[in-house]
């Protein structure tokens, strides 16, 4: 019995932390004080509900017991005796469950100011995957070590530090308006769809998913989309992985090997993903009005598979071309690379390999393993085995998920026969 009471103890911290504490960040103007307090009544809530039962109304609980010592901790401090009562009458106004409980029905706008806070451009990029996943996924640091396959300490000390400078650079607690508003939304989908990213398609590690990452990277779109409704790329965003989130069962085999796009099993896309991906597509599309941004033109792209029934009905020549959209507002090498990969199923592998040859002294591929996997598929369809073969052994030597690498390895193997 203890054990399904802590169970959905830990159930309610995942579901209500966010809330909770993107309500006492607004309170206290500092994040750090504010998950702080919101961990001292989850303590409370382990310590009094195995004896007392759930509450029914958990989150308004939490919030109550959190307020409570916020006031207490204020009231402890001599310096901030004026404060004290100011605060500390702010604090007490809804002190019953009810009125937290009604209060909780008016918490989108801070967990909107949460989401703005944690992707300040004061914090490292790394710093914003850490402090949303801690803030907003509810995971315990332990968690975001063992997902990221980094250490805890390491993990500790980048939201300690980003904590401390959000602090220190006394970053108010608001959605920023006009171009700081865009620029700040972009660096919210960028972190988003880094943690999904890591949960699809693993880039070290023994296991070629991790589906938890990509649940609380579809949770946390998902959540962004309800309180931004009216933003293309949010719903592009949206779409985008859940229609990439629809293939999971199929992309892995029975003992964990990495199963290609191509080969996969079309049966086990999920079909409910698929619908709610193209669902907001349709969104993104309409509020773009005819000018996509670079999520929803991924979206489109991920759509075009989601659609054909089988491999062979993919619509290549429409993927080489929204590949090319894509270059045109968000170039990179990775993207020239995948275009070259849809020109390459299009219009024949001649033409695929002509743009990934552009592509072999490019810097920030140098060790970027699908760059040689690619180009070996390409030399192996042109009957180039021996230079294929070379091609997939580069790639595994740089691949750093193990499933991937053996992978690879088998790839070059079949060359060679």
């Amino acid at each position: 019995m203890t054990d399904r009471v802590d169970e959905a103890i830990a159930a309610v911290w995942r579901i209500e932390s966010p809330k909770l504490i993107a309500r006492l960040s607004r309170m206290t103007r500092d994040v750090g004080k504010a998950e702080d307090l919101a961990q001292d009544a989850f303590v409370a809530a382990l310590s009094q509900w195995p004896d007392e039962g759930i509450p029914r109304n958990p989150g308004a609980w939490l919030m109550t017991t959190a307020k409570r010592r916020a006031v207490d901790a204020i009231r402890r401090d001599e310096t901030l005796a004026r404060k004290s009562q100011e605060l500390a009458h702010s604090l007490s106004v809804a002190e019953s469950e009810t009125d937290v409980a009604a209060a909780y029905e008016e918490i989108d706008d801070d967990l909107l100011r949460l989401m703005f806070v944690a992707c300040h451009p004061v914090v490292s990029r790394e710093a914003h995957v850490a402090l949303t996943l801690k803030l907003l996924g509810g995971l315990t640091t332990a968690e975001i070590a063992r997902a990221f396959l980094t250490a805890e300490a390491t993990i500790a000390q980048r939201i300690v530090r980003a904590k401390r400078t959000l602090a220190e650079a006394r970053v108010p607690f608001e959605v920023p308006s006009g171009s700081e508003r865009r620029r700040r939304l972009a660096s919210i989908l960028e972190t988003i769809y880094l943690i999904f990213n890591e949960g699809y398609a693993a880039t070290v590690g023994d296991d070629v998913l991790r589906p938890e990452l990509a649940e609380d990277a579809l949770r946390l779109g998902r959540m962004l989309a309800a309180l931004m409704p009216d933003e293309s790329e949010v719903h592009g965003l949206v779409a985008l992985m859940e229609i990439q989130a629809s293939r999971m069962r199929a992309r892995v085999g029975p003992s964990g090997e990495p199963i290609l796009l191509l080969e996969q099993d079309r049966s086990k896309w999920n079909r409910l993903l698929i619908h709610r991906g193209l669902a907001a597509l349709s969104r993104a599309e309409m509020l773009a009005s005819g000018h996509a941004g670079s999520y929803a033109l991924q979206a489109a792209i991920a759509a075009c598979h989601a659609r054909a029934a089988t491999a062979d009905a993919t619509d290549w020549r429409r993927i080489a071309a929204l590949y090319g959209a894509l270059a045109t507002i968000a170039p990179s090498p990775v993207v020239e690379l995948n275009r070259a990969v849809a020109v390459g199923m299009a219009y024949g592998p001649q033409a695929g390999l002509d743009i990934v040859d552009e592509l072999r002294d490019e810097p920030a591929l140098r060790t970027y393993h699908l760059l040689p996997s690619v180009r070996a598929d390409l030399l192996a369809k042109l009957g180039r085995t021996t230079e294929a073969r070379a091609e997939f052994k580069r790639a595994a030597s740089l691949a750093r998920n193990t499933r991937d690498k053996a992978l690879l390895l088998a790839r070059a193997a079949g060359a060679s026969s």
